[in-house]
């Protein structure tokens, strides 16, 4: 791939704790860049709680209207949730959105940790490291009769419609 995206601290906890997943067969190698297109063609949806940020000041645009577009963005999955939907909430301002969440009547599973970022990947009652959350999404997939996500960044892509090659 042409495009390179450096590691944040954050999503090299992620890496880290797929590889320790031991319910993650084929995520054996840490990837060296940040370009997760096949997760998303996959439907997986990677969203802050507040979308942007000043630099180096962590929730510095909080309450600013972001956490009313992020719930409006929750409402839209869920409406359009036909057979099920696997909500990862990782962090205190994201686990607040469990409440609203669970009062859908879809199908839905929602798995709660702190978040990956170095200063809180280990802490609370539910810490990201060790919450093999990943797996249990996928286990919560196929239980709702759905293909489990393949959490891997790198490797063949059997779906490409063009064999994976660019014109």
């Amino acid at each position: 791939r042409s495009v390179k995206l450096s590691i944040p601290p954050s999503l090299r906890n992620i890496y880290k704790e797929l590889k320790n997943d031991d319910g993650i067969d084929n995520f054996t190698e840490l990837p060296k860049h940040g370009y997760l297109e096949r997760w998303a063609k996959q439907g997986v949806l990677m969203i802050n709680n507040v979308l942007t940020v000043r630099k180096a000041q962590p929730h510095s645009h909080k309450k600013q209207g972001w956490e009313d577009m992020t719930d409006e963005i929750i409402r839209a999955v869920d409406r359009n949730n036909k057979q099920g939907v696997v909500y990862l909430l990782w962090g205190k301002p994201a686990t607040k959105k469990t409440e609203a969440i669970l009062r859908s009547s879809s199908p839905r599973t929602v798995i709660c940790t702190s978040h990956p970022s170095p200063l809180g990947a280990t802490k609370t009652k539910s810490p990201f490291i060790g919450s093999k959350c990943f797996s249990r999404a996928n286990k919560a997939l196929e239980e709702y009769g759905m293909e489990p996500i393949d959490w891997r960044v790198d490797g063949d892509d059997d779906d490409d419609e063009d064999g994976g090659e660019e014109e």
